[in-house]
């Protein structure tokens, strides 16, 4: 039996929520409904703005784990904070949900730990201002192979992607779960980031992972057309496992030739954040403890509903009652 059943590499951010409505982001230049990444001085005006913030550790791959925690799966995450008090906030928080933090946090320097300004609409629309501070400096330094190939499922945040030596940090982390038998696999995290990255991504899916998680925007992004039928397929060509989230259209599985499509019951959100990072986390722990597509589909579909269902992107509720609840199987 290896260390983790899930093992993550992403941005270690802070999230910091609040309340808002159109006009308060219209008079503030926020672009309603989409992560935007932020200078220091921006991050600062931001946070002085926010009132009633609701602070949490955050970051897409970290969120998800939070969700396997919950789950009760045996968890590590790689990822970079500075040793300030957000930073020494963050590293006991993800310690808190049972989970490993692999990297020790880092002294000196001037970068100060990520964090994400999230704005949460009236309709649970939410618009992140994302300074991504040290945690954007991760590399392959700051991967150790033993923790990843003691992984049997490793889990990627295409956030990362924005620096070179993010995608050298997840091509090692990868390799090395892989030639250890586990299995690698990466969340595309927005359509903005795949049109940065496309041609990497590509290269990355067909010659690295074995499954690929993204909506409907982000697989249409990967080919730069609108048609989701034809770039299902040919994602599907080049990764074993394919996952795209279609919000209240339901969730679609590629699996090695064999589509399974899981409906879900549409329901107003009251805050969206972490909708995806939570279907994942469902996704997961049903590959993770060998369900099959349809079960491990409905799993996620009940994990994204619950953390819709309050403020914050991390699961509230105990996921394994919710699942019993829906008929589904607990490890």
């Amino acid at each position: 039996m290896k260390t983790y059943q899930v093992v993550g590499i992403g941005n270690a951010i802070v999230d910091v929520l609040t309340r808002s409505d159109d006009s308060f982001l219209e008079h503030m230049g926020i672009t309603k409904g989409i992560m935007q990444l932020v200078e220091r001085d921006r991050a600062e005006v931001l946070y002085g703005a926010m009132e009633g913030r609701v602070q949490a550790p955050g970051g897409s791959v970290a969120n998800t784990l939070a969700g396997l925690g919950n789950l009760g799966l045996r968890t590590g995450f790689i990822g970079r904070v500075h040793d300030d008090a957000l930073g020494q906030f963050y590293a006991a928080e993800m310690e808190k949900i049972g989970t490993t933090f692999a990297n020790a946090p880092v002294a000196g320097g001037e970068l100060p730990t990520s964090r994400s300004m999230i704005f949460v609409s009236p309709d649970g629309e939410r618009s992140m201002n994302t300074y991504l501070g040290i945690s954007a400096e991760l590399g392959p330094d700051d991967v150790s192979e033993d923790v990843a190939a003691q992984a049997e499922i490793v889990f990627l945040e295409g956030y990362l992607f924005d620096k070179d030596k993010g995608k050298k940090a997840f091509i090692a982390t990868a390799r090395a779960c892989r030639a250890a038998g586990g299995k690698a696999g990466i969340a595309i995290s927005d359509p903005f980031c795949v049109e940065r990255h496309r041609a990497d991504f590509l290269k990355l899916i067909e010659n690295e992972l074995d499954y690929v998680i993204g909506n409907e925007a982000e697989i249409r992004a990967l080919y730069q057309n609108d048609d989701l039928e034809s770039d299902l397929a040919a994602v599907a060509a080049i990764c074993p496992l394919v996952v795209c989230t279609r919000s209240g259209d339901g969730v679609s599985i590629m699996r090695d030739g064999v589509r399974t499509d899981v409906p879900v019951t549409k329901v107003v959100p009251v805050d969206a954040t972490g909708a995806g990072d939570q279907f994942a986390a469902g996704f997961l722990y049903g590959l993770a403890t060998g369900q099959d597509m349809e079960t491990a589909g409905r799993m996620g579909c009940v994990a994204a509903a619950e953390v819709i269902s309050h403020m914050g992107p991390r699961p509230e509720a105990s996921l394994p009652d919710l699942f019993r609840g829906a008929g589904l199987p607990v490890a």
